[in-house]
């Protein structure tokens, strides 16, 4: 049940043996972002042909099976709670909003999850639908919704869950900065981390709940930090940062889960390619003993639920004529990794800026802004389908065009740069110039030479710059846009910018080269 100062929602528990009450199962998933369907290995939906052949990974009618297995499998309570950003990424997403999303985590039986930066991309309505529709709370604890009229009262800080005779109290928690990442309106404020963590803790505490579990969309750094500054958390579930964590595994960015002090971080990458599955053993004063697990790989050995198959089937159909579409064809895939892409140049990126500035050079734009966040996939080799440049460009962005000055340019570089690092998705992504800086620099500090078609940036000068009506907006950081003269923000989606980019180069082939560089390169 949950308990009075938690939402009203209600739910019903199975009481097991009093042996099984000090171990907890906590299944989870994180950034799913409408992947509904299968994957392919670069995050882009899987061709049924390569599926059938077993070349993809995730999708909900395989999740669902490994988490009735899982469920079945565990001699101990089992909770399934989400590290948010189940909205954004697919046409599904684009036709359906936060609907199909809920139908289908209500099927899969989640307890909990926190809300992500993307939940609000349509703004509180669309959350509010989504919450409407779900049959679990939905948390965030560093956010004052109250006054919101769409989201006061309806979104918990924490609550309080109890198996088989075990309270464990759960905390949401989203990014600091949501208020940049997307469109949560002027009635949602944010704060700090930490501090909002500390305040629901001593909370629970002090009603007599030990057990306490944090639903984390920050990333797996500010995870550490929280874990670091806070007292009384025993698990992170984490999310934002698509942090692949493992027990094993040399190529994962650190243990599953990672230890800091007696709290235990865990994140299982992104798109339902794994489910994370954590057993964690307590003491009688609810403090952790035993934190193990390793997250499942969700490829072809786990069989497609037939019964949710039909039902994404049927969602799909009325988007079948718009993503089966081919629009252009590619002679070798255009990578569009996520942390290639948030670090430095990449394939997509560079074709995505490249397909911005061609579009409107002869307005006289000589530069383009595109932030690597936005890059959300990449695409492999041959046919290319409207689908598959939708799931990599799917925000429906529109074309931006604006003149700044030198100095401005440097400024929005400056922001672009300044948490490389932390593999924030406001990397700059650019076409028609240079960078070089340097990253041991201080955040503000960190560029050193710009060029526009061979020559220096002028500081005084004015510049023709394309990027997207986000990022002009002040997205990701970059205010310093938000003032830019002659702005237009109603171009054609980027998306179609770079469908027709790509088809004017049939086969397109991809190149990467460093356009943005550091100082010791």
């Amino acid at each position: 049940m949950i308990r009075p100062l938690m939402t009203a929602a209600v739910l019903s528990f199975v009481t097991l043996p009093a042996w099984a009450q000090d171990r907890l199962t906590i299944l989870h998933t994180n950034d799913f972002h409408s992947r509904f369907e299968p994957i392919n290995k670069y995050d882009s939906t899987c061709k049924p042909e390569d599926n059938v052949e077993g070349k993809c990974f995730g999708g909900t009618a395989r999740l669902i099976t490994a988490i009735q297995a899982a469920r079945a499998a565990s001699d101990a309570p089992v909770i399934l709670v989400d590290g948010g950003d189940q909205f954004q990424g697919t046409l599904f997403y684009t036709y359906y909003k936060g609907q199909l999303a809920a139908e289908m985590m209500n099927l899969l039986g989640y307890d909990a999850m926190t809300v992500g930066n993307h939940e609000f991309d349509d703004g509180p309505e669309v959350l509010r639908g989504f919450v409407d529709a779900v049959e679990f709370p939905v948390l965030m604890s560093n956010a004052d919704v109250s006054a919101e009229p769409f989201l006061a009262d309806k979104i918990a800080k924490s609550i309080v869950i109890e198996r088989a005779g075990m309270t464990v109290g759960l905390i949401g928690l989203t990014p600091q900065n949501t208020d940049e990442l997307a469109t949560p309106g002027p009635n949602v404020t944010f704060s700090d981390p930490v501090a909002a963590v500390q305040t629901e803790v001593d909370r629970l505490t002090d009603a007599g709940i030990t057990r306490i579990i944090v639903l984390s969309h920050s990333g797996y750094g500010v995870d550490q930090h929280v874990a670091r500054e806070t007292t009384g958390v025993d698990v992170i579930v984490g999310g934002h940062s698509n942090t692949y964590l493992h027990p094993t595994d040399p190529d994962a960015e650190g243990s599953y889960p990672t230890m800091i002090g007696d709290t235990a971080i865990v994140q299982a990458y992104a798109y339902g390619k794994f489910l994370g599955a954590l057993d964690v053993t307590f003491d009688k004063a609810g403090n952790v003993v035993t934190a193990t697990g390793t997250p499942q790989l969700i490829d072809a050995d786990v069989s497609e639920n037939a019964d949710v198959l039909a039902r994404l089937t049927e969602a799909a159909a009325p988007l079948e004529a718009i993503r089966n579409k081919v629009v252009a064809e590619t002679s070798s895939a255009i990578g569009g990794d996520r942390d290639a892409c948030r670090s430095g140049p990449c394939e997509m990126g560079i074709a995505v800026a490249e397909a911005m500035l061609e579009r409107v050079k002869d307005q006289g734009i000589e530069i383009a802004l595109q932030n690597g966040g936005g890059v959300r996939a990449g695409i492999d080799a041959g046919p290319v389908t409207m689908g598959e440049v939708l799931t990599v460009l799917p925000f429906q962005n529109t074309l931006s065009t604006f003149r700044v000055t030198g100095a401005e340019v440097r400024a929005a570089l400056e922001n672009g740069l300044s948490q490389v690092e932390e593999g924030a998705g406001r990397f700059p992504q650019v076409a028609g110039m240079s960078v070089t800086y340097d990253p041991s620099a201080a955040p503000g500090n960190r560029v050193r030479e710009v060029t526009v078609a061979g020559v220096a940036l002028d500081p005084d000068r004015l510049y023709g710059m394309v990027s997207n009506n986000y990022l002009r907006n002040g997205g990701d950081g970059y205010s310093v846009l938000k003032d830019a003269r002659d702005p237009y923000d109603y171009g054609p989606d980027v998306a179609d910018v770079l469908a027709e980019y790509l088809a004017q180069r049939i086969p397109f082939s991809p190149t990467v080269d460093d356009r943005v560089r550091t100082v010791s390169e």
